[in-house]
């Protein structure tokens, strides 16, 4: 029994670490390069299309 606690304790760390990371980078501010090149996108739509991708 005691591998098993050892396996879930591992189980769990890892769990831990893969939230910890996966929260930091949804935390990270969007790199003002490609702010940059959404604008420049946005600027390049067809106006006469309401701003919709066809």
């Amino acid at each position: 029994m005691g591998h098993t606690r050892r396996k879930d304790k591992e189980t769990e760390v890892i769990d831990e670490n893969l939230r910890r990371v996966y929260q930091d980078m949804l935390d990270e501010k969007v790199p003002d390069r490609f702010l940059d090149l959404i604008a420049q996108l946005r600027s390049q739509e067809d106006p006469s299309s309401g701003g919709e991708a066809q």
